[in-house]
């Protein structure tokens, strides 16, 4: 295959990782299951009941993972055994998936809220109903893309691991990055909005989350249209840039496809990464030296 074909490949599917990016993050934020659900899962112990979905399974990594794997069998398998169309394996896995998701965001609400009794958080029959169709939503387009991904991947970018196994790495990844990328959208930014931003949160304000929205009490939903102007965008982002940036080098310096040899593919990739590592410095320090200090009894020069 022509080098410029595979680049556009790749291309198609780092659209399509931008898009599972942003479904991933938003379907977690809907559902408290980023790394900030600590809080909403502490808010009622601290007196501070609220109508957010609480529904952290085994955080977003792994749940994403178990989607993204339990969808591949399945399309694997219909494929090889039912003989079906690549869109139509696909779309069924993906909503086996979604199944298998809801269930488990049903019986973790359900055991959570059940478990804070004591604590006199109620159990909001409308707040399960109403955002339980959003997760499943977001589950299923997350699913979808990430299997979409591993299909363009094996057909024409010659990766030689089982569909599965890709999806399931793949999962991992989307969710890891959501953790670490989206959530300062919906921890810091959305849940601590009465507290300075980069001033961290202190002990006494733990569970002290922001429970009023702009209208009415705050919900999982009025929390996604938050993350959805950046954290989600950015997630997108980052989850394509991974698997562009991994894997240009080895479409484009591919010898069997008529690419330059091996050896020009390993010094463009040790240049890469001494570019990327020096971009990040200079980000690293222009952004403390014009948004920091992050503490008003800090002085300037700290901030380096």
């Amino acid at each position: 295959m022509d080098p410029l074909i595979g680049m556009g490949v790749l291309a198609l599917v780092g659209a399509v990782a931008a898009i599972a990016g942003y479904t991933e993050d938003l379907e977690s934020v809907v559902g408290s299951q980023s790394n900030p659900n600590s809080q909403v899962q502490l808010a009622p112990q601290m007196k501070y009941p609220h109508r957010l979905f609480n529904k952290a399974i085994s955080g977003e990594p792994l749940s994403n993972g178990l989607a993204a794997v339990v969808g591949a069998v399945i399309s694997v398998s219909l494929e090889f055994y039912a003989d079906l169309s690549i869109i139509t394996v696909i779309v069924i896995g993906s909503m086996a998936a979604m199944i298998i998701h809801m269930i488990l965001a049903a019986t973790s609400f359900f055991g959570r809220i059940a478990s804070q009794s004591r604590f006199k958080q109620p159990l909001y029959m409308d707040v399960f109903k109403t955002n339980l169709p959003v997760i499943a939503a977001y589950a299923f387009m997350t699913t979808a893309c990430i299997l979409i991904i591993c299909y363009l991947m094996a057909a024409y970018l010659d990766i030689q691991i089982p569909i599965p196994l890709l999806a399931l790495i793949l999962g991992i990844t989307v969710g890891s990055i959501g953790s670490s990328v989206g959530d300062i959208q919906y921890g810091a930014e959305c849940l601590y909005q009465n507290l300075e931003f980069g001033s961290g949160v202190n002990a006494a304000y733990s569970g002290n989350i922001v429970r009023k929205a702009a209208s009415g009490i705050r919900s999982g939903i009025d929390n996604s249209w938050f993350s959805s102007k950046f954290g989600g965008p950015t997630t997108g982002i980052a989850f394509a840039a991974v698997l562009f940036m991994t894997s240009w080098i080895t479409v484009l310096f591919n010898p069997a496809w008529g690419g330059a040899v091996g050896w020009c593919g390993l010094i463009a990739g040790v240049l890469f990464i001494a570019a990327t590592a020096a971009a990040n410095r200079y980000l690293e320090k222009s952004a403390r030296r014009n948004f920091g200090p992050y503490r008003k009894d800090e002085k300037t020069e700290g901030a380096e």
